[in-house]
């Protein structure tokens, strides 16, 4: 996203986005105004802890909403189902992976702001998203990663059907 560039996100990645930053700005930031207006009717700010913490707390949401901005004005949003080459690792691909052990694993590579490991979500940017990018069923990659490199099999490649609205 640095120096103006675009950031790939799926659909369903901007809604998220989207959805986080209408309830920061629609429903928690009011709270929080709400109570720093209520706290600074008493008297001593100083050592008023609604005060002192609501300040604090709106504050970050501040600099959240702005994140979410920036992220959201340089977002590019890629549907990973009209992909037209699907015999290849793009944006959006979910793809299954083997080590050398024949250990396997499922990733879905998809936008550097939703990605989640746990979930098997990987950034675009992330080592191994971008030694697959463009692989196909059958290549090995290699991916340097802090512990040394680690060869990778593509075993399968998927994209998401298309979601009606």
């Amino acid at each position: 996203m640095d120096r103006g560039q675009t950031n790939p996100i799926t659909p369903a990645g901007l809604a998220a986005l989207k959805a986080r930053y209408d309830h920061l700005l629609g429903t928690e930031r009011p709270a929080i105004v709400e109570i720093v207006s209520w706290a600074a009717g008493n008297g001593d700010r100083s050592e008023n802890g609604d005060y002192l913490y609501g300040r604090k707390r709106m504050r970050e949401i501040d600099r959240e909403l702005a994140f979410l901005a920036k992220v959201m004005k340089h977002a590019k949003v890629v549907d990973p189902a009209q992909q037209p080459d699907k015999s290849r690792v793009f944006f959006g691909a979910v793809v299954t992976i083997a080590d050398e052990d024949d250990q396997e694993r499922t990733l879905t590579i998809v936008g550097d702001h939703e990605q989640d490991a746990s979930a098997g979500r990987i950034g675009w940017s992330a080592p191994i998203a971008r030694a697959l990018r463009g692989a196909s069923v059958g290549d090995v990659r290699t991916v340097r990663l802090p512990g040394g490199e680690k060869e990778w099999e593509v075993i399968a490649i998927t994209y998401p059907e298309r979601v009606s609205a």
